[in-house]
């Protein structure tokens, strides 16, 4: 029986020639009929693909055959169903590109990277290390959200500081603008999805004078894995695929609270106005009530793909 995977991957490491990388990672994925969403820069590569489990795991061998993603952190997840030819459902195509920056921050003059990583960025700590830093430390620990807000509506850490930001780019205009300086002498744990914002995240921190900064090494993901509902994260873990969320057990909180009618809930969708790339949290009742936009609607959103 066909087994759907989902890999999301990245490593920094300097690429003399992304361009090639791209034209090898396209051809790579075809032949194995993987689809999914790959950027490339030259610090680097991140990734998301989805499809049967051997070629998911096929892709992986022969991408770590390269020396430079010899040692590229991954995550595994279930995907949701394949098509008839094997291809994955939770992506609509493939798609591989080289960008200025592999996370769109917006200041890809500003970040160092060498042979072992990103240089300057914050300490790395495993799921245990995060547990026992704020067991030593109490609530003089800052968890410090590095996703976009609108992830944070369904699933965060606990207490966490959640950056009212629209976009990665945001970021840096967060950071300049002086709200957070009061936390520079604080221990700050930068946290994100897979791990590969908060590298980025980390050193722009460090950068502005952050003192003590850390990050969680494999992100929200690797936390999950490890301490499921029974840890410091609590809700659902938004995604960037069909497949919306992702919960770590069935004893996961719910804390979204539905765009419409503000019932409590951790379903989202996208916004069906075709002009609108809003994403909302929206309850099972006006989800399948039919075309939904809550900025025509006259509301006041912040979501953003």
């Amino acid at each position: 029986m066909a087994i759907p995977k989902i890999l999301l991957y990245y490593v920094f490491t300097p690429l003399s020639d992304p361009d090639a990388i791209r034209l090898w990672q396209r051809d790579l994925c075809e032949s194995l009929n993987l689809r999914g969403r790959i950027l490339i820069s030259k610090d680097g590569i991140n990734g998301t693909v989805g499809g049967e489990l051997n070629s998911v795991k096929r892709y992986l061998r022969k991408t770590r055959e390269y020396a430079a993603f010899k040692n590229m952190d991954v995550k595994w997840s279930e995907g949701t169903a394949l098509d008839e030819g094997g291809a994955s459902l939770d992506f609509p195509k493939l798609s591989v590109k080289v960008r200025d920056e592999i996370v769109s921050f917006g200041a890809p003059g500003e970040l160092k990277v060498d042979a072992t990583g990103v240089v300057g960025g914050g300490t790395h700590l495993s799921p245990q290390q995060v547990n026992e830093l704020v067991a030593d430390r109490g609530d003089d620990v800052v968890f410090f959200d590095g996703r976009n807000a609108f992830e944070a509506e369904i699933g965060h850490f606990k207490n966490a500081v959640v950056p009212d930001v629209d976009t990665t780019r945001d970021f840096v205009d967060v950071l300049d603008s002086g709200a957070y300086d009061h936390l520079k002498d604080k221990p700050v744990v930068t946290y994100c999805t897979g791990g590969i914002r908060c590298e980025v995240l980390s050193s722009l921190m460090r950068n502005r004078g952050f003192s003590e900064v850390y990050q969680i090494d494999g992100g929200i993901v690797r936390y999950g894995e490890q301490f499921g509902d029974d840890g410091l994260w609590e809700g659902s873990l938004y995604v960037f695929d069909k497949r919306m969320k992702l919960e770590f057990s069935e004893n996961a909180a719910v804390i979204g609270a539905c765009a419409v009618c503000g019932a409590t809930t951790s379903h989202m969708q996208n916004c069906t106005e075709p002009s609108c790339r809003t994403q909302l949290v929206v309850c099972d009742a006006h989800a399948a009530s039919g075309p939904l936009c809550v900025v025509h609607q006259g509301e006041d959103s912040r979501h953003s793909s």
